[in-house]
């Protein structure tokens, strides 16, 4: 479903003749083709699914990001523009993020569930973070809180 989502993005994009739109779903087209040539190698005939797709995007945003504070540290704020442009596009692609209150209830809701305590059951919080609520929580923030709830 997000597979299709992103082809007719792109073609709205290529109609449209807005050629940042377009080439940031180029970009997104080429991660995925790259993506699903590794599933194939594993035996997955289909292409990688949802969950790792916002998964794929949520790595670009991350990497984007990185790149934005580089450029803004190095003067170059054109660039800076249009990675800032691009994380706009890929966010549009995930579902809506979770605030840090949700976050937190959720972590501690999930942290009675499993009766973790402390730090070593942080690796079991995060799996059942990751698995019910991907694409709406930064994993990276999610860890933070995580550690803080056992911690």
């Amino acid at each position: 479903m997000l597979r299709q989502t992103i082809t007719d993005s792109l073609k709205n994009a290529m109609k449209a003749r807005d050629e940042r739109t377009t080439s940031a779903f180029r970009m997104i087209l080429a991660g995925l083709k790259e993506r699903d040539i590794e599933a194939r190698a594993k035996g997955n005939k289909d292409g990688i699914g949802d969950a790792e797709i916002m998964a794929m995007l949520q790595n670009m945003i991350k990497q984007r990001r990185d790149s934005v504070e580089m450029y803004v540290k190095g003067g170059r704020t054109d660039l800076a523009d249009k990675e800032n442009a691009e994380i706009a596009i890929l966010q549009g692609l995930l579902p809506q993020q979770m605030d840090d209150a949700a976050l937190a209830k959720v972590v501690k809701e999930l942290v009675a569930e499993l009766g973790a305590t402390s730090v070593k059951d942080m690796g079991k919080v995060m799996a059942a973070l990751k698995e019910r609520h991907a694409g709406s929580i930064d994993m990276a923030k999610a860890g933070a809180v995580v550690k803080q709830s056992l911690g």
